[in-house]
């Protein structure tokens, strides 16, 4: 697509329905909802909770499939995160849905003192994480990966594409106590299936190798930095890609032993605020293990993002596919 045509799409493309997806990439519709509904068929333990947010949270699926198990709590987080924790001491696996700005802000405590110290077995799933909607600040979750980190017991997971959210569901699910998900909605790209790629909890993975540059990315960036290294790759910059679905506990003996191999710029890749994310956690990881390779971050900025299009946030605050290419070819 030449700059003209880009710059119309830009324009044109609202802000509220913009898809993540590329032009012309496969996709799968709600892929949280149909694995939901089907781990429902076979534990009777499964329920779903929402903030009137079902429908964006793709879990209206599993409400049509299992009415009798979903549990619409109105637009009151705390509630909802009350009501999970309540039914998690009865023995069922609840999956409370929102917006990330909505649990990570808003439910805070609640999270906190009636679920992650009881060690409940509650799954959080949110919607809109990082730049995932155009709708500005109030909605923007650009800080939840910071502010849920600090939390003991809260396992933290940050899918890239539909397959590996519908891998993810069974697997959140069988692990005993809380989690927070963050949660890529309606029509997912589909990316990782060339790959081979079977997600495990905790669990990092090298999806390319590379011997100049080590991309460390989750969620949304591992498919801009799968893409990144493409083009890069044409300008003969061999860059390996490092996919963490966990951001908490991280992988550390992988994301070390990627680490240590000499001469490579290694780069985190992320979906969030350049404070208190990913960067920040790998940074610090390998500083305790005495590994410094040169070391850069991608990431959001330390500030509240403007409203609009998606490709044109994404490419103003340096999260798109040519923003990263860009970026890597000037620390290079």
């Amino acid at each position: 697509m030449n700059s003209q045509a880009t710059e119309k799409k830009r324009l044109t493309t609202s802000a509220m329905i913009a898809s993540i997806a590329a032009e012309g990439q496969p996709t799968r519709p709600a892929p949280f909802g149909h694995a939901l509904a089907v781990l429902a068929e076979q534990r009777q333990d499964i329920v779903g909770l929402s903030a009137d947010l079902s429908k964006y949270t793709d879990l209206h699926i599993f409400a049509k499939a299992h009415p009798e198990r979903f549990y619409q709590m109105g637009m009151a987080e705390q509630l909802l995160m009350s009501a999970a924790a309540g039914m998690a001491r009865e023995g069922l696996t609840p999956f409370a849905t929102t917006y990330a700005v909505f649990a990570s802000r808003r439910a805070y405590d609640f999270i906190c003192m009636a679920i992650a110290e009881e060690n409940l077995n509650v799954k959080i799933v949110c919607g809109l994480p990082g730049l995932t909607t155009g709708y500005g600040p109030s909605h923007q979750a650009t800080d939840d990966l910071a502010i849920m980190r600090a939390m003991p017991n809260l396992m933290i997971v940050d899918p890239c594409d539909a397959l590996e959210i519908e891998q993810a569901v069974p697997a959140i699910a069988a692990h005993q106590g809380p989690v927070y998900m963050r949660l890529l909605r309606g029509n997912v790209p589909l990316v990782l299936d060339r790959y081979d790629y079977r997600f495990q909890l905790g669990k990092a993975q090298v999806l390319r190798g590379g011997r100049d540059v080590l991309l460390i990315a989750s969620g949304l960036m591992t498919m801009r930095a799968l893409e990144a290294a493409e083009l890069l790759h044409k300008d003969g910059v061999d860059v390996s890609v490092l996919h963490v679905p966990t951001i908490k506990p991280l992988d550390e003996a992988t994301i070390l032993a990627e680490a240590r191999k000499p001469g490579r710029l290694v780069v985190t890749a992320e979906n969030h605020s350049i404070v208190g994310g990913l960067g920040e956690a790998v940074a610090g990881m390998l500083l305790r293990n005495g590994v410094a390779p040169t070391f850069r971050q991608i990431a959001l900025p330390d500030a509240f993002l403007d409203a609009g299009a998606l490709p044109t946030l994404h490419d103003r605050y340096g999260i798109s596919t040519e923003a990263v290419t860009r970026q890597v070819k000037a620390w290079l």
